[in-house]
């Protein structure tokens, strides 16, 4: 090659790469302009923690709040990666959002089921409402202090910033046990942890999970010589654990709510059959001494009242397979199956369930649709 020529390459040589790269950035152009999705090596975001807690107990719901600016103020998605956590679990994936000041305050809810946790790493990326996307930001997470409680023997497994009791009522399960059937809500609480020491049964009949207000409906079998059912929750506000009590007065009442269990008392009942005898005596009494037609009342109506007293429970025929429920709600527990077709007396019915007496006097609930007809 001669020296005229080396010198030509070298003279015209950056003329053509510099058209090459003007072709290929028009083409970059063209693919903006067209709205395809481009990556843009350009940080515009600036992420950092605005609130974490540096100790948390295990068991405990807690949260976390990003703080986070973007330079470009219009965008279409702003999404979060965590990752490299330990000890936690996240609780919502969506974030609770809100924005001041030019800068967007992301919290998220996680629960510490570990004795040693650790804050995720945070990943944050945002695309436009044109396709781009811009290089990701990333949080570094910290270690955390995690307690561990020495709860009292009544402990009832339940961290919350309260826990309140809506309602409650006892009725009888059978001769030795009465059932506590109570409602309560809680807030910043595992609530479906909530477990009671000494029943001899117990379990959630429904349940409304939350990061922020939970509420449950549960029940207990407990002793009949119970007179105050007490347990106990750490309370995250005061820092330490509170009882709860519950007065135990067995309802006898009919069959009106989910939580009314039990027969009529036949004790009372057979006391108040006596009372109506003695009066149908003395109205007799009266008839014949005093001979008037107004005491045939004093009879009429008592014996009226103990014939009904007296007539046969009204039956009815369960089909083979029904479950027994403990409550009359759906969903609820089922404590037994029926092996064949039983036919059971009827103590009453609310909504869609019938409340039968089993043969070990046991009280159930059997719902509509598992009852025959004969």
């Amino acid at each position: 090659m001669t020296l005229s020529r080396l010198f030509f390459l070298l003279l015209f040589l950056p003329l053509f790469l510099g058209a090459s790269t003007f072709d290929e950035s028009n083409s970059s152009s063209s693919d903006e302009l067209n709205g395809s999705k481009t990556f843009i090596n350009q940080k515009v975001l600036y992420l950092s923690f605005n609130e974490t807690p540096k100790r948390v107990i295990k068991g405990e719901i807690f949260s976390i709040t990003l703080k986070l600016l973007s330079t470009v103020p219009e965008f279409e998605t702003l999404d979060y990666a965590f990752d490299d956590y330990d000890g936690l679990k996240l609780i919502n994936e969506a974030p609770i959002r809100e924005f001041k000041d030019k800068f967007y305050y992301d919290t998220f809810y996680f629960i510490v089921e570990k004795s040693k946790a650790k804050l995720p790493d945070i990943t944050a990326s945002i695309t436009t409402q044109n396709g781009f996307t811009y290089k990701p930001t990333r949080l570094q997470g910290e270690m955390l202090e995690v307690i561990a409680l020495n709860p009292p023997k009544n402990f009832a497994k339940i961290i919350a910033e309260s826990f309140e009791l809506l309602d409650f009522k006892t009725t009888s399960y059978d001769d030795r046990y009465n059932i506590v059937v109570f409602s309560a809500k809680a807030k910043r609480s595992d609530i479906e942890k909530l477990w009671l020491k000494g029943p001899l049964k117990q379990g959630i009949e429904s349940v409304y999970p939350s990061y922020d207000e939970s509420k449950i409906t549960y029940y207990a079998i407990i002793g009949k010589d119970i007179e105050h059912f007490t347990f106990s929750y750490f309370n995250l506000i005061q820092n330490r654990f509170q009882e709860l009590s519950i007065p135990i007065i067995v309802h006898d009442d009919t069959v009106t709510t989910q939580s009314d269990l039990k027969p009529t008392d036949q004790s009372k009942e057979k006391l108040k059959s006596a009372v109506a005898a003695v009066v149908a005596f003395v109205g007799l009494a009266l008839l014949l001494f005093r001979r008037r037609f107004i005491y045939i009342i004093l009879i009429i109506v008592p014996l009226v009242y103990i014939a009904f007293q007296l007539a046969p429970s009204k039956e009815v025929c369960v089909k083979e397979g029904s479950e027994i429920y403990l409550l009359p709600v759906y969903n609820g527990t089922i404590f037994e199956t029926t092996a064949s077709e039983l036919i059971m007396q009827k103590e009453g019915e609310v909504s869609e369930f019938v409340k039968v007496k089993l043969k070990n006097e046991k009280i159930g609930w059997i719902k509509n649709e598992n009852l025959c007809s004969r």
